[in-house]
C-alpha cells in the first residue's frame, strides 16, 4: 500500500469516526429529549385528568388531547382502580409494589416495549391520595426519531463519500512534492552529479528534506570528484617508475653491456622498485586509514613513546636527519601521557611530519615540542625551511597534491593527507601556519584517554566522514 492510499484511508478513517461519534450523540440526545417531552405530556395528562375528575366529576374526552394507545388509570392507596379510561388494550400492568414507589409530588417513568408510562401521586384538598397511572405511544416521536436515524445514517455514507474524493484529493496534492523529488533523484547520476533538488515550497519538511539531500549530494561530489583525482594520480605515480623501469630494460638490452653497465642498470632498477614500494605502503596505509573503525584496534599508548619510536626509526634509515623533542611541562602522573589510539597508525603520522620537517628544511632538522592541557595533548612539529604558499595552504592535506617548489625533492604527496586522516581518526586536530623562506609549523592536539575516552561506536560517525572526503 503506497503512502497516497494509506494517508486517503487514515484520512477516511478519521473524518467518519468522528462523523459517527457525531451522529450517535444527536440521535442519543433526541431520543433523551423525546422521552423528556413524552414523559412531561403523560405527566400533565394524568394530572388533568384526576383534577378533572375531582372538580367536574366526569372527564370530558372531546376537550382533552388524545394519545395513540391512550391509558388513563386512577389508584386509590390500597391499590384498587377507581377510573380507567383508553384504549380497548389489557391495562399497563402495575404492580403494589411499583405504586406504593412513587413518592409524593413526583413521577415515576416506565416503559413496555413501545408502551411508556408516568405514575404520578396526587393529594385532593380532602387530603384523599391518589395513584394516576398515565400509558400511551409516542408514534409521532418515534417516527421522527426513524427520519432522524435515516437522514443521519444516508448523510454519514454521502460525507464518507465527499471524504474519500477529497482525502484522495489532498494526498495527492500532499505528495506531489515528494513525487517531483522522486523524479529529480531518478535523472541525477554519476554524469550530472553537481545538479541539486528544487523544491517549490521552501518553508515545509520536504524543503527540509530536499536541503539535507542536497547537502548529501555535494558530499558525495566531493567524495566523487576526489576519488577520480586519487585514481588519477595513483595511476600516474604508478604509471611513471613502470615507464622508466621498461625505458631501461629496453635500453639495457639492446646490445651486449659489461657486468658493470648491467650491474649499474639493476641498481637503478632496484631504485625504482623500491620507489614503487613506497608508494604502494604509503596508499595501503592511506586505505587502512581510511577504513572502518571496527577494523582498527585502539589501545592505551604513552604519547611520548611514540614520538621517539618515530625519532628512532627515522634516523635508522636518515642517520644525517636532526629530530629535537622537548618537553614544555610534564604532567604529574603518568596516566596523562597516555592516549587512546592505534598504535602504528599514530607512529606512522609522527614519522611523515618528521620526515617532512627534515626534507623540506635546508639544515634537515625538525624541532618536536609537547606540551599537555586538561584533557588534551598538544604537538607541534617545526622546520626552518622553504615554507608553504599562501596559495598552496589548502590544498596540502590532499592526496597526491605537491607544490612547484618541491617537485625536485623526491616525494608522492600522501603523507599529510594520511596524517590528517589518521588524526582525525583519532578525534584530533591538525593546524598548519606558514611563512615563505622562513619556517612552518605544523599543530596538532589530541585527546588525552583519561579525560575522554574514544569508545569505538562514537568514532564510527567520524571514520565515515573520512571516508566521504
Amino acid at each position: 500500500m503506497n503512502i497516497r492510499t494509506r494517508l486517503t484511508l487514515l484520512f477516511v478513517l478519521l473524518v467518519a469516526s468522528i462523523l459517527l461519534l457525531f451522529s450517535v450523540s444527536v440521535y442519543y440526545l433526541y431520543d433523551q429529549f423525546r422521552q423528556q417531552e413524552f414523559e412531561q405530556r403523560l405527566e400533565e395528562k394524568a394530572l388533568t385528568t384526576v383534577r378533572l375528575r375531582e372538580d367536574v366529576g366526569e372527564v370530558p374526552q372531546a376537550d382533552l388531547p388524545v394519545m395513540a394507545d391512550e391509558q388513563i388509570t386512577i389508584y386509590n392507596n390500597q391499590g384498587r382502580v377507581l377510573y380507567s379510561q383508553g384504549s380497548k388494550r389489557p391495562r399497563f400492568p402495575v404492580t403494589p409494589s411499583f405504586l406504593q414507589k412513587i413518592p409524593p409530588k413526583q413521577s415515576r417513568y416506565v416503559r413496555l416495549g413501545d408502551i411508556e408510562a408516568v405514575g404520578v401521586r396526587y393529594q385532593n384538598h380532602r387530603k384523599e391520595s391518589f395513584v394516576i397511572l398515565a400509558a400511551g405511544s409516542d408514534r409521532y416521536g418515534f417516527s421522527k426519531l426513524e427520519r432522524l436515524r435515516q437522514i443521519l445514517i444516508f448523510g454519514w455514507i454521502l460525507c464518507l463519500f465527499i471524504v474519500g474524493i477529497a482525502g484522495y484529493l489532498f494526498a495527492t496534492d500532499a505528495l506531489r512534492p515528494v513525487a517531483e523529488l522522486i523524479a529529480q533523484v531518478n535523472s541525477i547520476s554519476a554524469t550530472n552529479i553537481h545538479e541539486r533538488l528544487r523544491v517549490g515550497r521552501q518553508r515545509d519538511e520536504l524543503a527540509d528534506l530536499a536541503r539535507t539531500f542536497n547537502a548529501l549530494l555535494s558530499r558525495l561530489e566531493k567524495a566523487f570528484v576526489s576519488q577520480k583525482s586519487f585514481v588519477s594520480h595513483a595511476s600516474h605515480e604508478l604509471r611513471t617508475p613502470l615507464t622508466v623501469m621498461m625505458g631501461q630494460i629496453e635500453v639495457t638490452r639492446l646490445q651486449t653491456r659489461s657486468s658493470q653497465e648491467y650491474e649499474a642498470s639493476f641498481d637503478a632498477l632496484l631504485d625504482e622498485v623500491k620507489n614503487m614500494i613506497r608508494l604502494v605502503n604509503g596508499l595501503l596505509e592511506l586505505a587502512r586509514a581510511s577504513s572502518d573503525v571496527a577494523t582498527l584496534n585502539y589501545q592505551p599508548v604513552r604519547i611520548d613513546e611514540l614520538l621517539w619510536q618515530a625519532q628512532s626509526q627515522i634516523i635508522q634509515k636518515r642517520p644525517n636527519y636532526q629530530i629535537d623533542i622537548d618537553f614544555e611541562n610534564l604532567p604529574d602522573q603518568e596516566e596523562d601521557l597516555v592516549i587512546l589510539g592505534e598504535e602504528s597508525l599514530l607512529q606512522t603520522a609522527f614519522q611523515n611530519l618528521m620526515e617532512n620537517g627534515c626534507k623540506y628544511s635546508p639544515d634537515e632538522s625538525v624541532a618536536v615540542r609537547l606540551s599537555f592541557e586538561p584533557g588534551e595533548v598538544h604537538l607541534t612539529f617545526a622546520n626552518r625551511g622553504y615554507g608553504i604558499s599562501t596559495a598552496d595552504l589548502p590544498h596540502i592535506f590532499e592526496p597526491f597534491y605537491r607544490s612547484e617548489s618541491t617537485m625536485t625533492i623526491q616525494g608522492h604527496g600522501i603523507g599529510l593527507a594520511l596524517t590528517q586522516r589518521i588524526i582525525e581518526l583519532h578525534r584530533g586536530q591538525i593546524k598548519v601556519e606558514s611563512t615563505v623562506g622562513k619556517e612552518t609549523k605544523f599543530r596538532i592536539t589530541l585527546p588525552l584517554s583519561s579525560a575522554s575516552p574514544i569508545a569505538l561506536t562514537e568514532v564510527s560517525s567520524s571514520t565515515k566522514t573520512l571516508q566521504q572526503s
